[in-house]
């Protein structure tokens, strides 16, 4: 039998990790049963990684490095518009196609945030990309974007993102999924038509709302006995 090289031995190992993640939870991902999805010996997972959590960062860098590749495959070169509604759009069909990559990604981030600063390296390679990516857009009106409404675009996209995967997660129907990839791309265009939309408020500065009811308004309707 020929001889894995320690490379493709490590991507192996990494894979199962995903899928294992997915299936059983970070304290159900166990070296020995890690071992035994990717077909290795787990003296073999022992030489690639000396502890599971140097194991789970190789995980981590793993997702960010496909979080990245989403983004830019993603990217339509476009207004500030259409390329983050792209880019939203990309990483929600991601998280469709590929439910093990957004249940792991659930799974690190929480046990990332207990054990120190790891939680940050899958946002961080995320903002950075989609930074780069909208830096020096326009709006469709041929408008320059401030930076400091690209970073509010960027958190925008990914909070909905994340409030998708949630969902997906949880209920794992994917007709209503499809369906709320649309919502939640709306929510996305609602947002960018007032920030950056021409007859939206300048970006950076709250919309009006009407102040809030009396809250005696709000329960006049009930019947106190």
């Amino acid at each position: 039998m020929a001889r894995i090289p320690a490379a493709e031995r490590r991507a192996e190992l990494v894979a199962a990790a995903v899928r294992v993640i997915a299936a059983h939870g970070v304290d159900g991902a166990t070296t020995r049963r890690i071992a035994e999805e990717a077909n290795a010996p787990l003296a073999t997972l022992h030489y690639c990684f000396a502890t599971k959590e140097v194991l789970f960062a190789a995980v981590f860098e793993f997702l960010a490095g496909e979080y990245r590749d989403v983004l830019h495959r993603s990217d339509v070169h476009s207004d500030a518009q259409n390329t983050a509604r792209g880019l939203l759009r990309g990483v929600l069909e991601w998280y469709l196609e590929n439910p093990d990559f957004g249940a792991t990604i659930l799974e690190l981030i929480s046990w990332g945030q207990r054990e120190g600063e790891q939680a940050e390296v899958v946002y961080n390679a995320a903002f950075a990309t989609m930074r780069t990516i909208l830096e020096g857009t326009t709006t469709a009106a041929g408008r320059p974007v401030a930076p400091e409404t690209i970073d509010q675009l960027i958190f925008v996209v990914s909070a909905l993102s994340d409030g998708f995967a949630l969902n997906w997660l949880v209920f794992t129907d994917t007709a209503a999924a499809r369906a709320q990839v649309e919502l939640t791309v709306g929510v996305l265009d609602a947002w960018m038509a007032v920030n950056l939309g021409e007859a939206g408020a300048p970006a950076g500065r709250p919309v009006d709302v009407a102040p809030e009811p009396d809250m005696r308004s709000l329960v006049s309707w009930v019947r106190m006995d």
